[in-house]
């Protein structure tokens, strides 16, 4: 079953998509974005942004009892051109981004002790990207990461995620203007692992941020990317892949505040879910100023179930204030296997399992090819078979 719209440019909002903006702006009526934790109340799970959240599972970091004890190292490989830095709270780059949104993210930032700035200097384009390894070691962490590209820099960076921990950390992604930005953030993890990050891109004038995020594995995954524009002409490209097995609980939650004219926007996220209470959540908010007239923008989720048992919850909420946009769209579909595919598969002499394969194979490749670093792609898609072996098996 699908539901998308598309509004033209001067149209105004109107039936699905004023009721779709409702939750948005329940949303936007929470506690007000701060870095200080006491700003935000114990969360109970009757919250518009915890509803969905098995909160027991997130080991203490949404009410204060978690204790960071160092659970993560953090390596870094970068091109000689990159500088690398570690500084206290208080520097001007630090949360510069965007602020904390829930209490999980503001417990973050008053917790970690050294943030890590990785600077890409202006005019310098990498030809290699930078790959930071976050390993878990079994403990408790609060981290924070600040990448910064200089004034028409350009550069490709993987933020890798493995092992076991209890992780909250933000992460801020600074775009100078004419700069371009490419991320990917693998969530990688062990069965075991809790991961809660809030992501933060800021797109200066004519920047261009592509984000590929990829889950599949720890215990409970929520990740929170957001952009926002600092000037106009910017873009944001916002990738994302999830394959949630048996008992899994991984959510992502984007927001895209247009607040400047003549930016752009498109949101694509793709999940694949098996197993036993695998649960799948996609909330994709989207809101226009007044102020961000031109703007175009577009989001889509589908979630593609391979058994039963697995639930997705997928909300795509689109708020415009301004009806001089170039367009705004959203689309959302969860499913099972198209049995027409199948059939011309196996009709052609290709086993059932090997043509599932395909068809998953197909159904996530668009957005790995977004990469573009076959290393990643290969290990990415090698995972994805081995996730369809293991069910099968």
């Amino acid at each position: 079953m699908a539901e998308a719209q598309n509004i033209p440019a001067g149209s105004t909002t109107t039936g699905s998509i004023a009721v779709a903006a409702e939750s948005t702006v329940a949303t936007r009526m929470s506690a007000p974005p701060s870095y200080d934790v006491a700003d935000f109340p114990v969360p109970h799970g009757r919250e518009e942004e915890w509803r969905f959240t098995p909160l027991a599972r997130l080991k203490g970091l949404h009410d204060g009892t978690a204790v960071g004890d160092g659970g993560i190292l953090v390596t870094v490989e970068a091109p000689a051109d990159v500088t690398q830095e570690t500084v206290d709270r208080d520097d001007p780059r630090v949360g510069k981004a965007g602020t904390p949104v829930d209490r999980v993210a503001a417990q973050a930032y008053t917790s970690f002790e050294k943030a890590h700035v990785v600077t890409v200097p202006k005019d310098t384009q990498l030809t290699e990207p930078i790959r930071i390894g976050v390993q878990g070691q079994g403990g408790t962490a609060f981290g924070h990461q600040v990448i910064e590209l200089g004034a028409f820099a350009e550069a490709v960076v993987v933020i890798d995620h493995t092992g076991d921990a209890t992780l909250a950390a933000n992460v801020d992604y600074l775009l100078g203007d004419g700069a371009k930005l490419t991320v990917v953030s693998v969530q990688d993890w062990d069965d075991t692992a809790v991961h809660v990050g809030q992501h933060n891109a800021l797109i200066g004038r004519d920047a261009s941020f592509k984000s590929v995020v990829v889950t599949f594995g720890g215990d409970l995954v929520r990740l929170h990317p957001r952009v926002a524009y600092a000037a106009p002409g910017g873009e944001a490209e916002l990738y994302g892949l999830y394959f949630t097995e048996a008992g899994q609980h991984q959510e992502h939650r984007l927001m895209v505040d247009h607040s400047v004219p003549n930016c752009r926007s498109h949101v694509t996220y793709k999940g694949a879910l098996q197993g036993d209470d695998a649960h799948a959540v996609w909330i994709g908010d989207v809101l226009i100023q007044a102020s961000a007239t031109g703007t175009d923008t577009y989001e889509l989720n589908r979630n593609l179930v391979l058994t039963d048992g697995a639930r997705v919850d997928s909300v795509p909420n689109l708020e415009i204030e301004t009806g001089e946009i170039v367009g705004a769209g959203h689309a959302s579909a969860t499913g099972r296997f198209d049995d027409e595919q199948l059939f011309y598969l196996m009709a052609r002499g290709i086993p059932a399992e090997e043509a599932r394969r395909l068809v998953v194979r197909g159904f996530f490749a668009e957005l790995i090819q977004q990469i573009g670093l076959p290393d990643v792609e290969e290990r990415l898609m090698r995972k994805i078979e081995a996730e369809l072996e293991a069910a099968a098996a």
